[in-house]
């Protein structure tokens, strides 16, 4: 099942390259622009110290940038932000490392994880994963039709709300860990890209300091145990052969199978972040906004 994701994923992941390709080279047009008020304005002054009458408000573009990037006004980092992976996808744990940075409150953390969990946009995220799954007949014990489709949006939604709470609220709260992601702010793309996907082992605690993911680790692993051995197909009867002899699709509930789901999830965790280090990039050049 969570091999859907990868396929989904490298779409993201293409886009990611292109924008940081884009991001890490000047604009042309900037320096043409700059080149061009200068020579405009050949006299001018040095700025006064004192607040000009005449200064323009900021856009709306110019406000809602810097309430993504998560400063407020006495200079700290606000909790949580409101971003949206390519618009859609709750993106609410991302924030950029700007000002003092105030850890979550164990309320905060069950909060944010339940607003990104229910959101409206997963029910249209999971059925369509739901409905490529029955497509590939991912998981065969569960049949087909409306009820193999029932079961398998159940599954879908079940193993990422769950796994979400485990790696983002639950672990974090007991094991007092910072459950957000803080994108790098400059670099190569490979440095970025290799900062991002090394958030999966490493992370900040509530305290600030830099601590191993046991939250990240250990909560995939409770996730997929859960999963596994809760409400995936058991052995199945799948019908008798052309000797009458009665056959069966293979139980999913197996150690072999949870450790694969484990590994899986966290693969997908990593590429993730990775999508979410560079998507102000990606933000920005769909939005042909300067850098």
């Amino acid at each position: 099942m969570k091999t859907i994701h990868f396929a989904l994923v490298s779409l993201a992941m293409t886009a990611v390259f292109c924008a940081a390709q884009t991001a890490s080279s000047p604009s042309p047009d900037t320096s043409s622009s700059s080149t061009a008020t200068s020579s405009q304005t050949p006299s001018q002054t040095p700025p006064s110290t004192s607040p000009s009458t005449t200064q323009q408000p900021p856009t709306d573009d110019q406000s809602q940038d810097k309430g993504k990037k998560g400063a407020t006004s006495d200079g700290t980092t606000s909790g949580t932000s409101k971003d949206r992976l390519f618009f859609a996808l709750p993106n609410f744990l991302t924030v950029d490392q700007n000002g003092k940075i105030i850890p979550l409150t164990t309320g905060q953390k069950f909060k944010v994880v339940a607003q990104g969990s229910f959101d409206p946009v997963q029910i249209v995220w999971y059925a369509a994963l739901s409905g490529i799954s029955q497509a590939q007949n991912s998981e065969p014990g569960f049949g087909q039709g409306a009820v193999g489709y029932g079961k398998r949006y159940g599954a879908y939604a079940a193993d990422g709300t769950i796994e979400n709470f485990m790696v983002g609220a639950v672990l974090p709260s007991i094991l007092r860990q910072d459950p957000r992601f803080f994108p790098k702010p400059e670099g190569s793309f490979i440095s970025r890209a290799g900062y991002a996907a090394s958030r999966i082992l490493i992370t900040r605690g509530d305290n600030g300091n830099r601590q191993f993911n046991y939250s990240e680790v250990f909560g995939s692993a409770i996730a997929s145990a859960i999963s596994t051995y809760s409400y995936h197909p058991k052995r199945t009867f799948k019908g008798f052969n052309s000797e009458g002899v009665a056959e069966y699709y293979p139980s999913d509930r197996t150690l072999t199978n949870t450790a694969s789901v484990w590994g899986s999830q966290m693969g997908y965790d990593a590429i993730t972040l990775v999508v979410k280090e560079f998507w102000p990039d990606i933000r920005r050049k769909l939005k042909k906004q300067p850098h």
